[in-house]
């Protein structure tokens, strides 16, 4: 592993304080007689989601300890982590249209984990890059998380859910770019993940401006 993410294990570990931060008043509070819209679906988006943040914790750190052997079994495990975590998303999906809602958010998160998953896997003999896109997915999870932080918690609605995760993941997008690049080091991942984020944010952007 590079030595400048080295310790990016150690960084994910924050996902943990702001997961339940996030989620504590919609998921955590009504425990453990939830509400009637936290159902079966619910709790098993939950459960893998956990799984694969745990995944992305865990991976780094035995790569940093030099545990190849661990490494290459949880990368097996995390394929059907993977197809459980997006399949999981079907059934909030249904929920949001049975609401008179289109999924947007789920849709593209959707999307954008499919394509850095499968540039990961395409990759996944050149470590850096294989590490970039992994990176990548990390931060589909701060829209969600910050966004119900933002949104829920801090009380900033509608403009918490969208613009202000998205601006944050595109400013740690360009800074981790602009940092590689200057350093010679293998920038392109970030550069898709960037140009993607974009065109997530434009999207979100647009067709909330035709529905207001």
């Amino acid at each position: 592993m590079e030595k400048a993410y080295r310790n990016i294990g150690f960084l994910f570990l924050l996902f943990i304080p702001l997961t339940f931060w996030g989620f504590y008043s919609t998921y955590f509070v009504p425990a453990p007689r939830f509400a009637s819209r936290i159902d079966l679906s619910t709790h098993v988006h939950a459960l893998t989601a956990s799984l694969w943040i745990a995944l992305l914790i865990a991976q780094p750190l035995l790569m940093r300890n030099n545990n190849f052997t661990m490494h290459r079994t949880l990368g097996k495990v995390s394929v059907g982590v993977f197809a459980a975590l997006i399949l999981s998303f079907i059934p909030q999906m249904i929920k949001e249209y049975g609401r008179g809602l289109f999924p947007l958010n789920a849709s593209f998160d959707v999307v954008l984990l499919m394509l850095f998953f499968g540039l990961a896997l395409r990759h996944r003999r050149d470590v850096s890059v294989h590490m970039r896109y992994m990176i990548a997915i990390a931060l589909i999870f701060i829209g969600p998380t910050l966004g119900r932080i933002i949104g829920i918690t801090m009380g900033w609605g509608h403009l918490g859910f969208l613009q202000i995760p998205y601006l944050i993941v595109l400013l740690i997008l360009i800074v981790l770019t602009l940092w590689d690049k200057q350093e010679g080091r293998k920038f392109q991942p970030y550069l898709v993940a960037l140009i993607s984020f974009s065109v997530y944010l434009l999207a979100l952007y647009a067709i909330d401006v035709n529905l207001s």
